[in-house]
């Protein structure tokens, strides 16, 4: 830990990622994971949203090319997807160190948003992976009075002075929003019958009047929406932040905004006040993540009658702990200290990976 405080105050850095950390072992297991269940009979294709410096990318070929047949590591491609010409660049140059990945490597400089930049639909298997992406993709934030209360659109407003903000709140009309806000209801559990559970929120909202606030994952729905579409057989890795400790901010899904000064972080009690250099951080509700992923394949009806509620799955997904993940599919010997402690095992609890995959099972 002390290293790990030296590396951070000598760096300009805020957060390093666990793939940086703990490279090569980190990247390893997530391409021991690929190889299980990748259908290795086809050329692996592999797309990363948002790569960073191309650690992980280094990492999964470096470990194809020791561990996976010869046929499969001369026949893969790597492809980051990177809004950043800086880390593309960056990118680029990780990878290159080792010659023969150069070739079947390659970044392309765009938003991975923009269902244009995906071209047309690809219909081979092939694999996503998106690390720490989902906890800073962009949310919306939805306000309501009290508990009975509609939801409402949160606007913020530039005063004249230009520096101070301010939130308005505006009906509900961001079709992706009415969107998002749909799945997340879906995704709770039935309540108690309507009569009964709405006299309870009435008497409540009378006699204890709080206001709801609620940060919905826009750009995640967003993101899956376009990646589907235009990759309907891919499978997918995600590893992300389950919660946050100490965040200021209220709200549901509510995020962490934090800036670095001096070698310290500090953290801000509201995100109008976070300008410029702040990194922001949200909890991934994996859920609801599932839920997402599930609508935006087209295996998740969010209007569907009984007779169609009895179609198959066509994702098999499963959520799992980062320690659960290490010790399946990693190399959990490499990192352990002579005293037992692990630090790719023991560290970041607060971190789970998801997986899903397509099946055939669609009637």
């Amino acid at each position: 830990m002390e290293h790990l405080d030296q590396i951070y105050r000598q760096s300009d850095i805020s957060w390093f990622t666990p793939v940086e950390l703990f490279k090569p072992w980190y990247a390893h297991g997530i391409a021991e994971a690929i190889m299980r269940t990748a259908n290795l009979s086809v050329p692996l294709q592999i797309y990363e949203i948002g790569g960073g410096s191309g650690t992980c990318a280094k990492g999964i070929m470096d470990y194809m090319k020791l561990n996976a047949p010869e046929r499969v590591y001369n026949s893969m491609t790597y492809i980051s997807v990177e809004i950043s010409p800086s880390l593309a660049k960056i990118q680029r140059e990780t990878v290159g160190q080792v010659l023969s990945h150069s070739s079947k490597f390659r970044v392309e400089c765009r938003d991975a948003t923009d269902r244009s930049g995906w071209g047309d639909r690809q219909e081979q298997p092939c694999w996503v992976i998106m690390l720490e992406v989902v906890d800073n993709l962009p949310h919306d934030l939805i306000y309501a009075e009290n508990q009975i209360s509609p939801w409402m659109e949160v606007w913020v407003n530039k005063q004249n002075d230009r520096e101070t903000l301010s939130e308005l709140y505006k009906p509900l009309e961001d079709p992706l929003i009415k969107n998002c806000l749909e799945v997340v209801n879906s995704a709770k559990k039935p309540a108690s019958p309507s009569g009964v559970r709405l006299m309870a929120d009435t008497l409540w909202s009378k006699i204890l009047p709080r206001p709801r606030r609620c940060w919905l994952p826009t750009g995640c729905l967003k993101l899956l929406e376009v990646v589907h579409d235009a990759l309907p057989k891919m499978s997918l890795i995600a590893s992300d932040f389950s919660y946050l400790p100490d965040v200021r901010i209220p709200g549901e899904r509510a995020p962490l905004v934090s800036t670095k000064k001096d070698g310290r972080s500090s953290d801000y009690n509201s995100y109008l006040d976070a300008k410029g250099d702040a990194d922001i951080f949200f909890p991934t509700d994996f859920w609801l993540l599932e839920r997402i992923d599930h609508f935006c394949s087209g295996s998740l009806k969010l209007h569907e009658d009984a007779s169609s509620s009895k179609r198959g799955k066509k994702r098999r997904t499963i959520t799992l702990d980062t320690s659960s993940f290490m010790e399946e599919f990693g190399l959990p010997s490499r990192t352990r200290t002579k005293d037992g402690y692990n630090p790719l095992l023991d560290d970041f609890k607060n971190t789970k990976f998801y997986l899903s995959v397509p099946t055939h099972n669609v009637k």
